[in-house]
């Protein structure tokens, strides 16, 4: 009878081991998980209180800025009015004006000047009128032709200083037209204005020329306003101001 009880309380015993071994692995475990939280809160409290110990630093400094800003401001302020005050006390100083001298004087023609024609390379004697508006040759033996295009005059600039055979043929392109009225009656005849490169002692300009019959006038070249004017006064009592006549 006993040897038939023995394994029956055998796995009785057994078993109940094995319940009391369960139920402290399961309160350890618990206790565990206890901890567990426990450690987590703790930290979770630790990291809370420093984030409250760094925002109270920021804020002191946001205070200290706030301090040496208002500290600044009063001593700029302070220092302006320094600098204003020791302006003022300042004596002015009086600097004298250095005058200014004008080193230009204005060319000065006379009533006769020599004119050199770049194109030829010759020189005729000219009369420089303020009273006449454009400038003029007296221009013999014009022929007109075309040259691309364009109009363009050959003629001989006619000087009763110059002998015929040293006269050259001057070639120029027509500017435009002017129709001039004859002294001796009243029909008007049509006469080409043209440009040519011309130097009159250190004056050298682009002038415009009328190729008039200048036969009864004493000077083959005029100069008249249009060329003298911005460049050069006229003394009519002074002749070849600009020109050294050998």
């Amino acid at each position: 009878m006993f040897k038939r009880l023995s394994p029956i309380v055998a796995v009785g015993l057994l078993s109940g081991c094995t319940l009391t071994n369960g139920a402290t692995y399961h309160q350890e475990t618990l206790d565990a998980i206890a901890r567990s939280e426990t450690n987590i809160a703790n930290k979770v409290q630790n990291l809370e209180l420093q984030l409250s110990n760094q925002s109270d630093y920021i804020e002191s400094l946001e205070d200290e800025i706030t301090t040496l800003s208002s500290q600044l401001d009063v001593h700029l302020t302070s220092m302006e009015h320094k600098v204003i005050e020791e302006l003022e006390e300042e004596e002015p100083v009086v600097v004298a004006a250095t005058p200014i001298t004008t080193t230009l004087q204005p060319t000065i023609l006379g009533g006769i000047e020599k004119v050199s024609i770049d194109s030829i390379k010759q020189s005729f004697d000219a009369r420089v009128d303020t009273g006449a508006t454009t400038s003029s040759l007296n221009a013999v033996d014009i022929k007109e032709f075309e040259r691309n295009g364009k109009d363009w005059v050959r003629f001989h600039l006619a000087d009763k200083a110059q002998a015929v055979e040293d006269q050259k043929w001057i070639e120029a392109p027509v500017v435009r037209y002017v129709k001039i009225r004859q002294s001796t009656n009243d029909q008007t005849e049509r006469r080409a204005v043209i440009e040519l490169w011309v130097k009159v002692g250190k004056i050298h300009e682009k002038a415009q020329f009328t190729l008039a019959d200048r036969s009864q006038m004493s000077h083959p070249v005029l100069l008249g306003r249009e060329f003298i004017k911005d460049i050069a006064l006229v003394d009519v009592s002074k002749k070849y101001v600009q020109t050294e006549v050998k």
